[in-house]
């Protein structure tokens, strides 16, 4: 009988070993992850979850007899310490676990603060649910916060927090919020969005140290400032967890390398989710994407290759993040633009940016238009045209156009 060993059990892994089950696997599947309890979604908790609006049953994938029933064997609170591949083997600090197909799910970490006094209590990142428990904690007594880092996960906590009557300073050493994923227009609009609810955003400027002696008291910009805060939240970004492949000997950059359906150098690994860098129709070169979407869509890759419907991995990325009263969908992967065309209304809130290389369309970002952002995920998904002169006239049936293509 053949076994699939999954490690990771975040939504990457959660659904691979899903998938194998309703695909007809019926081998074995060991589904190990280094986080006590049950897998758990993520996006909720710089959310919903953090407003405590959902509770922890809320944000569980499935309960613990979804796992017995489909004959799922989680292995929760452990962690691979190492891969033999000759030997097909996992060592876990429980034992070893022989396989015959490994998945790689490992998902990523927050990247430290690389500061003077990033380390004293006070200082906290948000990517699990016990950091997101400690920061719904600490916000029904905090009275000024300090955000480092003007990313998703950044100002969806300055939004919650704000929500909760706290003084918030963001503080991004870029010089405009959510550079590194969005258009200028869209960038400028939730810099107003988050500016008029009350965020304080310095931009362009650093963290030097955190201040603080027992515990964060604040921190000390790279332009000499003071910023008091009793709780400062990092929110710089993440770095793949890829330290069992390197030691394995397979390729790793900036991720575990994979081809088009995800196959790692060894035949018998693949690798899936924020830890992976693939190839994609939808980029000119390899990318790394942290997204549900693609944790989904990649794990139904995987399990439908261990099951004899091997297929290139090809679909469309898209992203969401809600921050206020403001939904941002992403269709495509919009860097690397050199022209944008809005579409909507940039003052009520309510309008689309179509991203453009040339006369190629790599996306759209679109704020509480959801259907201009299904339009734009079907076109790219039909590799259909959509001219810049069509995207500019407002009188253009978008909806009808990418459904008849």
């Amino acid at each position: 009988m053949a076994t699939v060993v999954i490690a990771g059990a975040g939504q990457a892994g959660y659904q691979t070993a899903a998938g194998l089950r309703q695909d007809g696997f019926d081998g074995r599947v060991v589904l190990v992850g280094d986080e006590p309890g049950l897998p758990y979604q993520r996006p909720p908790l710089s959310k919903t979850y953090l407003s405590g609006h959902v509770t922890a049953d809320g944000v569980r994938l499935r309960g613990q007899e979804f796992f017995a029933d489909n004959g799922i064997e989680l292995v929760t609170g452990h962690r691979i310490t190492g891969i033999d591949r000759a030997a097909r083997r996992v060592r876990l600090d429980s034992g070893d676990v022989d396989y015959d197909h490994l998945v790689l799910a490992l998902g990523a970490c927050n990247r430290p603060l690389p500061v003077p006094g990033a380390d004293l209590p006070g200082v906290v990142g948000l990517r699990t649910v016990a950091e997101a428990d400690v920061l719904r904690d600490r916000l029904s007594s905090a009275r000024d916060v300090v955000v480092v880092g003007a990313g998703f996960i950044g100002l969806e906590f300055a939004s919650v927090a704000r929500d909760a009557g706290v003084a918030v300073t963001v503080v991004e050493a870029k010089p405009r919020v959510l550079s590194r994923v969005v258009s200028e227009p869209t960038s400028e609009f939730f810099a107003r969005l988050h500016s008029s609810r009350g965020v304080r955003l310095l931009l362009g400027t650093g963290v030097a140290r955190v201040l603080g002696e027992e515990r964060a008291t604040g921190v000390e910009t790279t332009d000499g400032s003071r910023i008091e805060a009793d709780l400062v939240v990092v929110a710089i970004g993440v770095r793949p967890n890829t330290d069992l492949a390197e030691q394995a000997g397979l390729a790793v950059d900036d991720g575990v390398v994979v081809d088009e359906h995800l196959r790692t150098c060894d035949p018998a690994i693949s690798a899936i989710g924020d830890c992976a860098r693939f190839p994609t129709p939808h980029a000119d070169a390899p990318v790394r994407l942290e997204s549900v979407q693609n944790a989904i869509d990649q794990a139904r890759c995987v399990s439908a290759s261990l099951t004899g419907n091997a297929r290139a991995y090809a679909a469309v990325p898209w992203f969401w993040s809600d921050q206020g009263s403001a939904k941002l969908q992403i269709a495509g992967l919009t860097t690397g633009h050199d022209r944008t065309i809005v579409r909507g209304d940039v003052d009520e809130g309510r309008f689309s940016v179509f991203c453009y290389r040339g006369k190629r369309l790599l996306g759209a970002e679109s704020v509480s238009r959801a259907a201009d952002h299904m339009a734009v995920r079907r076109l790219l998904t039909a590799e259909a045209p959509l001219d810049p002169e069509q995207a500019a006239d407002p009188s253009f049936d978008l909806k009808s156009y990418s459904r008849g293509r």
